[in-house]
């Protein structure tokens, strides 16, 4: 279960580019935190779909998605990935050793780091971008540098954080639907 107070602010009606993205990012990965708020272990784990997600399967995979867009093609971090060609759904799996409280601080760790190096970098300067040869996934334009700033990422990346959780709804009513 979740222990630690979520601090879900609404994003601006109004306000400067930066501060906008990074407060719909913000509201979205907050959303997250209190879509799983107080689901036991137990049904944080559990498959929900014939594919096998489990909400804290969503919550590992969107860590991953935070770590890849934000600090390794956007800040140029060389960092591992638990994904391969042979295995390109690793992300997804919680692992019998995986905790959930080891899980939930992967993620919210990785968010804050995400939060320091995006807001450390001046405006319209070119961010690094990671190259993609020893990466198993092709993420199109971003792996050939072809990408001028972080501005063309935050969108998508805040666009995968809302698809991912409007999907924590339904993972989570199937889970118990008189207590969701």
């Amino acid at each position: 279960m979740q222990t630690t107070p979520i601090d879900r602010v609404d994003p601006p009606l109004a306000a400067p580019e930066r501060a906008m993205l990074t407060a719909f990012l913000d509201y979205h990965r907050a959303t997250l935190l209190w879509k799983v708020d107080g689901v036991d272990d137990a049904d944080l784990r559990r498959p929900l779909t014939p594919s096998g997600m489990s909400l804290l399967g969503l919550v590992k995979h969107l860590a991953y998605v935070e770590q890849w867009w934000f600090l390794m093609v956007f800040a140029g971090e060389d960092l591992p990935a638990p994904w391969t060609d042979a295995d390109p759904d690793a992300d997804w799996r919680v692992e019998d050793d995986e905790t959930t409280a080891a899980i939930l601080d992967f993620y919210r760790s990785t968010v804050e780091r995400a939060r320091r190096r995006c807001g450390s970098r001046p405006r319209r300067t070119r961010a690094p971008v990671r190259q993609g040869a020893d990466v198993a996934l092709d993420h199109g334009p971003y792996d050939r540098g072809d990408c001028p700033s972080q501005w063309a990422r935050r969108p998508h990346a805040r666009g995968h954080r809302r698809r991912h959780r409007r999907v924590a709804v339904p993972l989570r009513l199937l889970r118990s639907p008189i207590s969701s």
